[in-house]
């Protein structure tokens, strides 16, 4: 949490420079806000992109119809707002287990693929576009390269694994026969089954390509929002910048932050703006606004679907306590470390022939 709130205070510190709050506010007082409204209405079009892929990855372990995951793609960025440390990809996927009796590790396992491919597409939008940046600050430059080698890595492993489940096995079976002690092999097996159940969705080109193209869908509707409300303040900038702005801040929220991404979504914006002309305070004017137009509504809906699940601010706790009574795990354990649980049935081994 220490280190978010001092990355947050770093990209803070970084947009001060050259801003005036009166112009701030000035550009904030004079902006047309009913442009907001049909950006929202595109978002959640986007966020039920976003449920139908989650459907998608999940339908080889159980199918579940997109209505009834979208309330808890909700809550789960209403945790993720609310909360440090990504929180509300866990408490999604303890509700999905909790509703669906799908297994907490596999449902964590595809959030972390969406994760990937919504980076990959990140970079997608980045790399059209930075060709036609006139100056993108070296910082930028730099965490961009950074997390292009981390996530085709990561993409790569993945989509591996995916595809050589018998290798994967043979070199887990290996590794587990030599460094496992004898008590922790039940519970390492399971958990190797359910990750590789995650990551199934993987295992088919077919798989990859609606994965992917869903994920571009998402982001271009996200863009979209972008679009309208930047119609908003007394400005103009092409999509394609757009594009590039919404790929950078959003690589740039991959980092450790505040809860609701503050500063390492608002600086990256402004800068981004800024290299292409636009007047830094009506830039600060228009990503604030920003900021909170995408933050707030889902966060609203998020909250009524968390308080509709009667879910309460302790589950953040209780899911820590009911997987690991589930899975005979510590519960004192803190619940981000969620890659040391194991699922909720009685370890029967990996099965060669899987």
């Amino acid at each position: 949490m220490a280190i978010g709130l001092a990355i947050s205070f770093f990209f803070i510190y970084l947009a001060l420079p050259g801003l005036h709050v009166a112009e701030v506010t000035a550009a904030l007082r004079t902006a047309n806000y009913w442009w907001i409204l049909p950006g929202v209405a595109v978002f959640f079009v986007g966020l039920w992109f976003r449920t139908w892929r989650w459907h998608y990855m999940l339908q080889h372990i159980k199918p579940v119809p997109v209505p009834r995951l979208f309330p808890l793609v909700c809550i789960g960025y209403f945790g993720n707002n609310i909360y440090p440390f990504r929180a509300g990809e866990f408490i999604r996927s303890y509700v999905l287990k909790r509703q669906e009796d799908i297994s907490f590790t596999s449902s964590i396992t595809t959030a972390l693929i969406e994760r990937i491919f919504d980076g990959l597409v990140m970079l997608l939008f980045v790399f059209i576009a930075l060709p036609f940046a006139p100056s993108i600050p070296l910082l930028y430059r730099r965490i961009v390269a950074v997390l292009t080698l981390l996530l085709f890595a990561a993409t790569a492993v993945f989509m591996w694994m995916a595809a050589r489940p018998a290798r994967v096995e043979r070199f887990y079976a290996w590794f587990a026969d030599r460094l496992l002690p004898a008590r922790f092999r039940p519970k390492v097996d399971m958990l190797y089954a359910r990750f590789m159940d995650g990551i199934e969705s993987l295992s088919s080109g077919r798989a990859v390509l609606m994965i992917f193209g869903t994920s571009v869908i998402i982001w271009l509707l996200e863009t979209v929002k972008y679009w309208f409300v930047m119609h908003a303040f007394d400005f103009s900038v092409s999509f394609l910048v757009l594009m590039l702005m919404n790929g950078l801040v959003n690589l740039a929220t991959t980092l450790p932050s505040a809860p609701g991404y503050i500063g390492t979504f608002d600086t990256p914006g402004i800068e981004t703006l800024a290299a292409f002309g636009v007047n830094r305070n009506i830039a600060a004017s228009y990503t604030f606004t920003l900021h909170l137009a995408l933050w707030l509504p889902v966060t609203l809906l998020g909250g009524y679907f968390f308080w509709r699940h009667q879910l309460h601010w302790d589950d953040f706790q209780r899911a820590q306590a009911a997987v690991a009574e589930a899975e005979g795990t510590d519960a004192t354990e803190p619940i981000y470390r969620v890659e040391t649980r194991t699922p909720d049935t009685t370890p029967t081994g990996i099965n060669p022939n899987d």
